[in-house]
């Protein structure tokens, strides 16, 4: 090897070192190797699935032959079902009762631990019921619903008051199934509200009482507006996890009695595994669920202004 050679083999690999030395000097490099990983496992098990999931529901598949495709006769008969939209309408109904009480005593519970009792004993006894696993919870509370021997109605007639059907009423079943993951998620919500209380500045509560402003006032001008970004996450994370609600119906109420329970997953697990296999209906509804989901994200986001914390003006 002659001299040329050896200088020219010094310059290329001098060059290399230089293009990745400068590769991990950028910052948004760095950052995509990081979220490389992530990405591929999102795009393997949720993109691809979710691609063609939207090409079987245009089709007609029992899981035990090819799929045949059938244009948007899936989602003719889908509209045109009224079970769809009885558990569409379920399901709202479900949503609208677990998230404001759900968002409300958990914003309460953290600014209350904020305030008066900030305990990491107290923390760790409220998450506890998020850690216990959905189908054990469904079943601790079946028990104490029962309608005959179960403690809360032993409770209701030790005070004189009559007992209720809970779980076995057309009108209390999907209010009790809230109150199920009310008591499940609250602790974990108000762990989130919690810290997000930690990050707002204690200075502007102080200048806000020399203001003479006073507790509810300071709750309503500073706690409340710098606490939007995470109110968005709560929130949206709540909402998408109201509409896929499904093992605790499946352990306690199975969808009834005569379908008050029966929400939108359950009526896509019913499509598949109760009505012959109907895998192109039941897509067809995950995809109107979607974009449900979709919307109301977008919704929130215009009503909460999430993408912008008033956080940022006081720091």
């Amino acid at each position: 090897m002659d001299t040329t050679e050896v200088i020219s083999q010094s310059i290329k690999k001098a060059n290399s070192i230089s293009i990745w030395s400068k590769l991990a000097d950028n910052e948004r490099v760095v950052a995509y190797l990081f979220i490389l990983p992530s990405l591929i496992g999102f795009v393997v098990f949720y993109a691809v699935p979710a691609v063609r999931s939207l090409f079987i529901s245009f089709s007609q598949w029992n899981l035990l032959s090819d799929p045949t495709y059938v244009g948007g006769a899936n989602y003719q008969k889908l509209f045109a079902d009224s079970r769809f939209w009885q558990s569409l309408g379920v399901t709202i109904r479900y949503v609208a009762w677990n998230i404001p009480f759900q968002t409300a005593i958990a914003l309460f519970v953290a600014v209350m631990m904020d305030r008066i009792h900030n305990s990491s004993f107290l923390r760790g006894i409220m998450i506890l019921p998020w850690l216990v696993p959905n189908v054990v919870v469904a079943l601790l509370w079946l028990w104490l619903l029962d309608p005959s021997l179960g403690i809360v109605n032993v409770g209701l007639q030790a005070i004189g008051l009559p007992k209720q059907p809970f779980l076995g009423s057309t009108e209390q079943a999907i209010i009790g199934i809230a109150g199920i993951n009310i008591w499940r998620y609250t602790g974990y919500t108000a762990i989130i509200i919690f810290a997000g209380l930690k990050a707002i500045p204690k200075s502007l509560y102080d200048a806000a009482a020399i203001d003479g402003a006073n507790d509810m006032e300071q709750f309503w001008q500073i706690t409340l507006p710098l606490l939007k970004p995470v109110l968005f996450f709560v929130l949206v994370t709540s909402v998408v996890g109201s509409f896929q609600i499904f093992d605790t119906i499946a352990v306690t109420t199975a969808g009834g009695p005569a379908g008050a329970t029966r929400v939108i997953i359950y009526y896509i697990w019913d499509q598949v595994f109760n009505r012959g296999n109907n895998m192109g209906m039941a897509t067809a509804a995950s995809v109107v669920l979607f974009l449900i989901l979709i919307t109301a994200t977008i919704i929130q986001m215009r009503i909460l202004r999430a993408n912008r914390s008033e956080l940022a003006d006081y720091s």
